[in-house]
């Protein structure tokens, strides 16, 4: 399955437990347009980061790839190519340009204001599942077993949990920072002691 069908699948089963979405916010993988008319013919309204080689038009017979669009504005309305009209929005981070597009009724436009607050959910929970997989090592497990696997996925939530805690707790704030500081002097230890004696594993100069 590709990540698309992997969405597809969890929106149904969410959908099926009755849940009223308000609203579905992804990063560029899930912004596919299989993806977006999904969700508009559910009736949910969303927001995605989109890859700027996408192509929009500002006016009817006129076509930009994203990064490329004349006198863009934050809110502004384009037609999506394959899809429809959407708001676009961007935004800043260091370097980077990234860019979003909204859709919602068209009577009922967003402001940058209200994208603005969007945003920040969207980031947490982007924040979220980088923490979870790059702290906690969600999806690093050597073993097959059902059970093991709820096991290790258990842990990795409790340890995020614990995470949390800490941070509010403000034992520590950057969580980077602190697994760094963590584990630093124990991969040293490690070569450390692994190094001794092992002079001969060392390339050898031949003279002749």
């Amino acid at each position: 399955k590709t990540k698309n069908d992997y969405f597809m699948d969890m929106l149904s089963e969410v959908l099926s437990w009755g849940a009223k979405i308000q609203f579905i916010t992804g990063d560029s993988w899930y912004s596919s347009t299989g993806n977006l008319k999904t969700i508009r013919k559910h009736g949910i309204r969303f927001m995605f980061g989109i890859d700027c080689n996408r192509k929009v038009s500002p006016e009817k017979g006129q076509w930009f790839q994203l990064r490329l669009l004349p006198n863009f504005h934050q809110g502004q309305v384009v037609w999506l190519k394959d899809f429809g009209f959407v708001q676009l929005f961007k935004t800043q981070l260091k370097e980077q340009q990234r860019f979003y597009i909204v859709y919602q009724d068209e009577d009922d436009l967003l402001s940058f204001e209200g994208f603005h607050e969007l945003h920040s959910s969207h980031w947490k929970i982007e924040q979220y599942h980088r923490m979870i997989k790059q702290v906690c090592h969600i999806e690093k497990f050597q073993v097959r077993r059902s059970k093991l696997i709820l096991n290790h996925i258990f842990s990795a939530l409790m340890a995020y949990v614990e995470i949390q805690k800490n941070q509010f707790e403000r034992i520590f704030e950057n969580v980077y920072r602190w697994q760094k500081k963590l584990f630093r002097p124990m991969i040293k230890n490690f070569i450390d002691d692994f190094i001794l004696d092992k002079n001969h594993l060392l390339p050898q100069r031949v003279y002749k």
